[in-house]
């Protein structure tokens, strides 16, 4: 029976990530270097110790570029480009008739927690979820388990009884890994990558019942 859902925030309620890769790619083009998705896709629901899009130009190319200017300037686009991005669709449906069905509700994000809660809060979210676990409160972020076993144990409920919401291979990776279902929404970016583990795979949550899920949360892939 499943009692609760724990959601993945960068990419899964709110599509942050096409916002950071034109971004970053617009920022390399000034300096002359293709940034490609392929590449960049290593540091996409998870870290930046595999591939840091700050530092690959100064560390990796050794080009002359004022560090924290660059920092600067790949954030201020973003930003920009944040004030055209809303909900992703089916996200708030989900809440609202998770909560009406009594389901627990937590976010597990690779993203440390001030950017996380600030956007939630932004976003009018943050008081649906009784837990949220982030970057902040673990040793590994994502494909490691660690962020879904630390959510599951503070709801209270076994990995059978959860299932995960995500749009990254990092993060699918961390779900299967915790031993728990996965629904994987895919936006811009993230729909282009490959994911191996077992999930169910959609474009959105509108393409899925709630109580559907609940019903039958069996990990398939499409």
């Amino acid at each position: 029976m499943i009692k609760a859902l724990i959601f993945d925030f960068d990419g899964t309620i709110i599509d942050t990530e096409t916002a950071w890769f034109v971004a970053f790619r617009d920022a390399y083009k000034k300096h002359g270097v293709d940034l490609t998705l392929e590449m960049y896709s290593q540091c996409i629901g998870t870290s930046l110790k595999t591939f840091n899009p700050y530092e690959y130009l100064i560390t990796d190319l050794n080009l002359p570029i004022d560090r924290d200017a660059f920092r600067e300037s790949v954030q201020l686009q973003h930003a920009a480009l944040m004030n055209k991005e809303q909900v992703r669709p089916g996200i708030q449906a989900y809440l609202e008739q998770a909560r009406e069905a009594g389901l627990k509700l937590a976010v597990a994000s690779s993203s440390r927690r001030d950017w996380v809660e600030q956007h939630l809060e932004q976003l009018k979210l943050k008081d649906y979820f009784e837990v949220i676990r982030t970057a902040d409160d673990v040793a590994h972020v994502k494909p490691d388990p660690e962020l879904y076993n630390q959510a599951l144990d503070a709801l209270g409920v076994h990995a059978d009884e959860a299932v995960a919401i995500e749009d990254s291979p990092n993060g699918a990776r961390a779900a299967a890994a915790a031993g728990m279902h996965c629904v994987v929404i895919t936006n811009t970016i993230t729909g282009t990558l490959e994911f191996e583990m077992p999930h169910q795979r959609l474009s959105c949550l509108t393409d899925l019942e709630l109580k559907d899920l609940i019903s039958n949360p069996l990990v398939t892939t499409v």
